[in-house]
């Protein structure tokens, strides 16, 4: 048994949680490296995060559309690569600045430029190590509707208005300032 690999599980991008993990208010997006507009809604929340610090946390969601974005897959594989060694945010943030060039070379430049030192990071992009993660977020969009990108849920709820950040500060302004519900103490009936 001296020869035996020691498996080390993955941690799946539902399990990636950027801000406060215990926020009352949880945003979960779901988006595509290549987009502009999942761009922008990344620098949105990127300002979303700083303004309400301890009060929210994102988990972003993986929809890459691979009918437009052929190589959007590859950077959600290689944003879960980074996020086993807590580079998450740090490889999000670096794929949308570098969306027209994320080639698989690329990706793992990119990945060392973050801080990543898994030295079998390309072998594991070559070989769709992550991408069952990618087709499980795919999955799971589908299952609540999301049929475009970027796609937006708050607390559990689809966000339907324009992805502007005054509309979302005012759902999370909203959500905050709502008085928790006490339940009433029931009379025991003897």
């Amino acid at each position: 048994m001296k020869n035996k690999k020691e498996v080390v599980p993955v941690i799946p991008p539902k399990e990636i949680i950027i801000g406060a993990p215990a926020a009352p208010v949880q945003l979960m997006v779901f988006s595509d490296y290549e987009s502009e507009a999942c761009a922008e809604l990344t620098e949105t929340i990127k300002k979303l995060l700083e303004q309400y610090e301890g009060s929210i946390n994102i988990n972003f969601r993986h929809f890459p559309l691979t009918k437009i974005h052929q190589k959007a897959h590859k950077a959600a594989e290689a944003a879960i690569g980074a996020a086993q060694e807590g580079k998450f945010w740090e490889m999000h943030q670096y794929l949308y600045n570098h969306r027209p060039n994320l080639g698989v070379i690329s990706l793992k430049s990119y990945a060392r430029e973050v801080g990543v030192q898994d030295k079998k990071f390309l072998e594991n992009l070559i070989n769709s190590y992550y991408g069952w993660f990618v087709q499980d977020d795919l999955r799971e969009g589908l299952s609540l509707g999301v049929e475009d990108i970027p796609a937006l849920f708050i607390n559990g709820e689809r966000f339907e208005q324009d992805l502007k950040i005054k509309n979302i500060k005012a759902k999370i302004d909203s959500l905050l300032t709502k008085p928790a519900v006490v339940p009433l103490k029931q009379k025991k009936i003897a």
